[in-house]
């Protein structure tokens, strides 16, 4: 008979001297990356653009797609600005306007591990926005970037409010979540195959 695997309230708990994960929101981090808000008809058309660049959205009419842009607050940050940290609990996601974000993972003991470079179009953020959850990564801005930031908040009034809108960004969403998840798995796909 097979014994299932324990489940993580079943492990003993390992002695950890870090502070426990902290709750970040926009409104807060904002001025930690000296984020400048880009006047809203800008932030709006640039989103409107990069939007309309990707071949994975669903179609939104020009209106809807107006209404789309209305919600995130499209910001510019320096280079050299970490965005999202690592362990930390957020509640906003991130798109990427313009410029480039180094997403890496840290493993205690070792160095940095580069994952991936965000360019135009990318979405980072996304699971803790979904599920409340930590962050898995560091978010790093490489040079001057352009990004649209949507709120926990926003999102959810977005869903109530607009439904048609919020299907087309959560079918975005989950088109990069799936990509993520292939990608993943081709990787330990290759790790598991004998050589």
């Amino acid at each position: 008979m097979t014994r299932p695997l324990p489940l993580p309230a079943d492990l003993p708990a390992e002695a950890d001297d870090s502070p426990p994960p902290v709750r970040v929101s926009w409104p807060e981090r904002a001025p930690q990356v000296d984020a400048r808000a880009l006047p809203a008809d800008e932030g709006a058309a640039l989103f409107v653009q990069v939007w309309q660049r990707e071949p994975h959205v669903l179609p939104l009419a020009d209106d809807e797609l107006q209404r789309l842009a209305a919600w995130p607050q499209v910001v510019e940050v320096p280079g050299g600005r970490t965005l999202i940290r690592q362990d930390e609990f957020g509640d906003y996601l991130l798109i990427v306007l313009e410029g480039v974000l180094l997403v890496e993972r840290t493993v205690p003991g070792s160095k940095p591990m580069r994952l991936a470079e965000a360019r135009t179009g990318d979405m980072l953020g996304e699971m803790s926005l979904l599920d409340s959850g930590s962050r898995f990564s560091l978010v790093t801005t490489v040079g001057t970037c352009r990004i649209a930031v949507l709120q926990a908040e926003p999102f959810h009034r977005l869903m109530q409010e607009e439904p048609r809108i919020a299907l087309a960004l959560m079918a975005a969403l989950s088109r990069r979540l799936s990509l993520r998840v292939r990608q993943l798995s081709a990787r330990l796909g290759a790790l598991l195959s004998p050589a």
